[in-house]
């Protein structure tokens, strides 16, 4: 399977095909057991469907549903390969005893993490839950662990705290009843404990994107960088927020991500787009179904050598002396590919004197057992080469077959966009607009997202997840180039350039 690759889906048949023992690292964090409501975060379809599918029992579906995922990750997991499991107190004893002990073997169990920090909420009768814990199995008893990436870490939470120095170090004044003071001092070079404290993202951290339960970058950099080294390949089955991909991306390790959620991918999708660099590794992602324009006018060699290998053929490494053929199947038959519609009569003639010329043996024998010479893909054919065709099989006997890309791959219309935008005055010295971006979709319009601030290419949404299309934003006199997205519930996009000029009146070129 490709890597550096976000996958739209059900991870179980996801995972199934992939390959034993081709992961390093695996990090999840499955929906917890626990109120329902809590747990439709994106509201799709997807994500509704997968809700309902662990949910339609009590606590023993809600782990059969979990184990046949793990199973599969135990054999997609590398001999040498690591597995951290999130969750809380509401199923926990359940997934280590009946899933992770069954499936890796008590032997192989290596912590329980306890990620700590502060919330909100005051029991009355009972002390704040306020952890999770985070099973960390390996596969076998030789595993990669780095010995220079666990040691106690001063740089995130307790490091405000140990705010003096002395010659012994840095360390903290704790003050007891009697007056008395004693230096704490930080642990430096020590192994790192199975109880991190590392708080929650707040409202106004930078890496927020507005994902109800989004987990801090600095707890899966401590779990990356513990069970894996740069080009180690991340598996997240549960993408969410995108976190884990996120942080194996800046750390330069290779990843896969899945979630069965559209929004789930395309935020991860943008999150990755805004932190990429010059030397950022290129990444794909993989819908239910296929943009046709984007398809359309994509590079013609790149979309040749796409299209062979998802009709299950070996794409041709050449572009030239290749008889205009763009690949074969594994049986030696020709392949050729029209990134275009309405395909005509010519395409058929030229194809079938150079299917001859490519291996006159098997011309002959493919004739003689009726099997097809070779197979011209398109976007669609025209009359003329769906009579051609027919004349050819009825009376020469011979067969070529014609395959339109929608039969190999599913196709879609990416959602239309309109803009508007309103003059709400000046606000100081800064200009106040509304934009009211509409998108419309047969597949339903999933959310919107903005960058006030474009410069082609790259798209940095500031805001990444808005589901009303509605902004209100404050301008500066000059030149702004404005950028919207809009997703639909297949995870196609659409963008919207706008060019504002501000100076006393508001012009959109």
């Amino acid at each position: 399977m490709t890597i550096n690759k976000l996958i739209l889906g059900d991870n179980l048949e996801i995972m199934r095909k992939m390959d034993s023992d081709s992961i390093d690292l695996i990090y999840l964090d499955p929906p917890f057991f626990s109120n329902k409501n809590y747990e439709v975060l994106w509201g799709d379809e997807g994500e509704i469907r997968s809700f309902q599918d662990r949910w339609s029992g009590g606590i023993e579906h809600y782990i059969m549903w979990l184990k046949e995922r793990v199973m599969e990750m135990h054999r997609i997991l590398k001999p040498t390969g690591s597995i951290y499991l999130h969750c809380d107190w509401h199923a926990d004893a359940y997934i280590r005893v009946f899933i992770l002990d069954k499936i890796f073997g008590e032997n192989n169990f290596r912590n329980e993490i306890i990620w700590s920090y502060q919330g909100t909420g005051e029991p009355k009768n009972f002390f704040k839950k306020k952890h999770d814990n985070i099973y960390f199995y390996s596969k076998s008893n030789k595993y990669f662990f780095s010995d220079s990436d666990t040691k106690e870490d001063i740089s995130d939470f307790s490091k405000t705290k140990f705010s003096k120095e002395d010659e012994k170090g840095k360390y903290k004044e704790i003050k007891h009843p009697d007056g008395s003071v004693y230096k704490q001092y930080v642990r430096e070079n020590m192994r790192m404990r199975d109880v991190w404290e590392i708080p929650l993202i707040n409202v106004m951290a930078k890496e927020r994107i507005g994902y109800p339960t989004q987990k801090p970058e600095a707890l899966l950099e401590r779990i990356i960088k513990a069970s894996s080294h740069e080009g180690h390949v991340i598996l997240d089955p549960f993408v969410g927020g995108g976190t884990s991909i996120a942080v194996a991306d800046k750390l330069n390790r290779n990843w896969i991500g899945i979630d069965q959620s559209v929004q789930a991918i395309k935020v991860t999708e943008f999150r990755l787009n805004k932190q990429q660099s010059l030397f950022s590794k290129p990444f794909t992602v993989q819908l239910h179904k296929y943009d046709y324009d984007t398809l359309r006018y994509k590079d013609a060699f790149e979309f040749e050598t796409w299209i062979v290998g998802h009709f299950g053929g070996l794409s041709n490494s050449r572009q030239r002396g290749d008889l205009g053929l763009d690949g074969r199947t594994r049986e030696n038959q020709p392949i050729q590919v029209k990134r275009s519609d309405n395909i005509g009569r010519n395409v058929i003639d030229n194809f079938k004197s150079a299917c001859e010329r490519y291996d006159k043996t098997s011309y002959e024998k493919n004739k003689s057992e009726n099997k097809p010479l070779g197979f011209i893909i398109a976007f669609s054919f025209g009359k003329g080469a769906i009579q051609e065709v027919a004349r050819l099989k009825v009376e020469e006997q011979v067969t070529i077959e014609l395959i339109t890309v929608e039969s190999i791959v599913p196709i879609a219309k990416k959602p239309t966009l309109q803009v508007e935008m309103q003059d709400l005055g000046k606000v100081k010295e800064l200009r106040q607009i509304e934009f009211i971006a509409t998108g419309k979709s047969d597949a339903g319009i999933e959310f919107y997202a903005w960058d006030f601030t474009y410069k082609e290419p790259n798209f940095v949404p500031e805001i990444l997840l808005d589901k009303t299309g509605k902004q209100t934003y404050l301008f500066k006199a000059g030149e702004h180039t404005i950028a919207v997205k809009v997703v639909d519930n297949e995870g196609l996009e659409n963008t919207e350039i706008i060019k504002l000029k501000i100076n006393g009146e508001v012009n959109r070129n």
